[in-house]
């Protein structure tokens, strides 16, 4: 009987509507024009309940970003994600190219893998042993048909390959759209990389490498993923959460971005100056326009992938969510060549650039968390918005709202 009450409250929980979880004239609100509207309201930051649907619509629906290519380097590499409790496997084939399955045997659901690992020649199922090659395919399977017999004329092994994930990468982001319905990655990219093509170009892309010494940090926050997303869209916050950036590059040296059709947006500078230490300093992207080399951009590539373009480097800030109100943040850090990324002479250098932008995202976690916290107020009805320096925070949330409704 306790089970039976246990499987009714989980499948009832997993088939509410978006109007069981929270008023939909709140997410109406947030569609009006920036000086009116408001943001989204506090359900989408406090709901587990709101998370599972979210979970759907916004990361399994879109490109999502689960990790990069350079975190798996060599042939066999394999590693567990759990996408919000969707559990997947990333690996690099015999062809060197990067796939993503479900974490699943086909045959009695084990999950195959649990850490890290390089695989010799097969993902082998820890339960009974079912084995797959790297494309997939299943190719044994012991005792099927009894002691010593691995055959059987009854199965069919054609129908029991492991589901792979539409899958793509790109600047080593590894993307993937769980549920198969959403635009060819190069129609959704394209208006990306229409615009940076003042920066970089195809073949500057090719020439990021990921830096092996000071190229990786994760910080744990305790705030919904959301809103590490809105901060990273405005300089707003700049004087007050950022004081010594902001002595750098202040408000007015900030520009809005806002990417149509609606899939990113962030902030841009014209200030950026390199590190230098003596005569020491990294290359330089050799197609970016020499009249922009002080620009530099700062873009939320909706929904978890914030990416800062430099003229000497690169990041990929990307967030793992864990509940409602815990996110992992998964810096990565590019330089143009391998003499820049991993070079003797460079490496303090990095160093320094790696604790640069450590300490920016430090500063930041007062801010995400704090509004974290806030969130837990009957009285706020999602805020409100600056009409002029809040322009690319609104443009995310209305872009969050199209995907649930």
């Amino acid at each position: 009987m306790m089970l039976m009450l246990i499987f009714f409250v989980d499948q009832n929980y997993k088939n509410k509507t978006l109007r069981d979880i929270l008023d939909v004239k709140k997410l109406e609100a947030v569609n009006k024009p920036i000086e009116i509207a408001n943001g989204l309201p506090n359900e989408c930051y406090t709901s587990e309940e709101y998370l599972t649907y979210e979970k759907d619509r916004v990361f399994c629906d879109k490109w999502t970003v689960i990790g990069v290519g350079s975190s798996i380097p060599n042939l066999g590499d394999a590693k567990p994600y759990n996408l919000l409790g969707t559990p997947l496997i990333i690996i690099r084939d015999k062809d060197m190219k990067i796939r993503v399955f479900h974490n699943v045997c086909s045959h009695r659901g084990f999950k195959l893998l649990d850490k890290p690992c390089n695989l010799r020649n097969v993902i082998r199922c820890p339960y009974h042993s079912w084995s797959y090659d790297f494309e997939g395919k299943l190719l044994a399977t012991p005792h099927i048909g009894g002691l010593n017999n691995h055959q059987s004329e009854k199965f069919d092994k054609n129908k029991s390959d492991l589901k792979e994930i539409k899958s793509k990468i790109w600047m080593d982001i590894i993307f993937v759209n769980i549920n198969s319905n959403e635009i060819d990655f190069d129609e959704y990219i394209k208006p990306l990389e229409k615009r940076w093509s003042n920066f970089i170009n195809k073949e500057d892309q090719r020439l990021i490498v990921h830096s092996n010494d000071y190229g990786y940090f994760n910080l744990k926050v305790n705030c919904n993923w959301k809103f590490a997303i809105e901060n990273y869209c405005e300089s707003y916050h700049l004087p007050t959460i950022h004081p010594e950036l902001n002595k750098v590059s202040n408000i007015n040296d900030h520009y809005h971005i806002q990417g149509l059709p609606n899939r990113f947006a962030g902030q841009g500078s014209e200030k950026y100056v390199q590190l230098i230490k003596g005569n020491k300093k990294f290359n330089t992207f050799p197609n970016w326009e020499k009249n922009k080399l002080k620009n530099s951009e700062y873009i939320a590539l909706f929904p978890n992938v914030m990416i800062g373009l430099h003229t000497d480097h690169f990041y990929v800030f990307w967030l793992e969510p864990l509940s409602f109100n815990e996110t992992i943040e998964h810096m990565q850090m590019y330089y143009v060549g391998n003499e820049s990324a991993n070079g003797e002479e460079l490496k303090e250098l990095r160093k320094e650039n790696s604790r640069f932008w450590k300490d920016v995202m430090l500063e930041d976690i007062k801010a995400i968390e704090g509004m974290q916290e806030g969130r837990n107020s009957p009285v706020y009805n999602g805020g409100n918005f600056s009409p002029v320096m809040d322009q690319p925070t609104h443009q995310f949330h209305k872009w969050v709202v199209e995907n649930l409704i």
